[in-house]
Parts: C-alpha cells; sequence; structure tokens
C-alpha cells in the first residue's frame, strides 16, 4: 500500500485508526520504525494489533503534514533515546563508572558496567546503554566538545 492510499486518524481512545482506500478499517495501529537510528524517517511500518503490517511509509515527509505529525507524535510516546550533547564528568575511567551528561532532553546521569556497552553504529555514531537500560545516542562524534571526546576516548 503506497503512502496516498489511505486515511489515518485517531478514534475516541487515542489510538491511531487506518482505513485503506477499499474502506477497511484497522484500529489499533502502531508506527515502526524499520530503522530508528540510521534513517528515522525512511521506512516505517504501521501495524495492526495483531503484529501484521497493513502500510508502508517510504519517507515520512511525503505524507500530508497532518498524518505525519500523528505518526510522529506516536512514536515519540513510545521511544525514549536521548541525544548526548555532551559529557560533563566522569566519576572514574574504570567501570562502573557514572557519567554526568547534557542530552536534548536536559541533564541525565549513565552508569556505565562496562566498555561492551558502548556499541559503535558507524565511524561518528555510538549509541550507550546505561545500568538502567536507557539507551542513549551519540549522533556525531565530531560535533562534540573537545573535553566529550576526550572523556569518551578513554572508554572507547
Amino acid at each position: 500500500m503506497s503512502n496516498a492510499n489511505f486515511q489515518l486518524q485517531r478514534d475516541a481512545y487515542g489510538r491511531l485508526v487506518l482505513t485503506a482506500s477499499n474502506g477497511e478499517i484497522h484500529e489499533g495501529i502502531t508506527p515502526v520504525r524499520a530503522f530508528p537510528i540510521a534513517a528515522p524517517d525512511e521506512g516505517l511500518s504501521l501495524v495492526n494489533y495483531e503484529g501484521h503490517e497493513v502500510a508502508w511509509i517510504e519517507n515520512l515527509a511525503d505524507l500530508p503534514p497532518a498524518m505525519a505529525e500523528l505518526i510522529e507524535a506516536d512514536l515519540a510516546s513510545r521511544e525514549f533515546v536521548p541525544e548526548i550533547e555532551r559529557i560533563v564528568d566522569v566519576s572514574s575511567f574504570a567501570c562502573p563508572s557514572t557519567w554526568q551528561l547534557l542530552t536534548n532532553r536536559g541533564n541525565a546521569e549513565l552508569i556505565l558496567k562496562g566498555e561492551e556497552d558502548i556499541r559503535r553504529l558507524s565511524q561518528t555514531r555510538l549509541l550507550i546503554a546505561d545500568a538502567h537500560g536507557i539507551q542513549f545516542l551519540v549522533r556525531d562524534l565530531s560535533t562534540l566538545d573537545r573535553q566529550s571526546r576526550k572523556l569518551l576516548d578513554r572508554f572507547l
């Protein structure tokens, strides 16, 4: 099903409802990103409450703005991946260590259990899991300030 072949709205309970071009109604729709970190706005699947895909979206930007906003709001309510903008302090260079961070969602504290919890996604992108299961993203190492890179290099 292409991007223009359905309508999307919320029902009285706040759930997404998809109406296909043939009139078929699918309730309890959940958007799922195919590549949540590498290409968050490309390749989204809309699945029903049984987990079956009912629509595929090549690119979120191709949708009408109101429909894209519905999908983005639903995704934002389920996804929590703060982006690290600055590493303020690290308690120790031995693990476990406590990191004080500035993220796109404010100040945060991360407890790094081990260096294996820092996963390189690309040459410049990292995903860091803390002891509580929260994933922190470094979208681009080159955009971090010099002190943050220096602290991070001690763990890489």
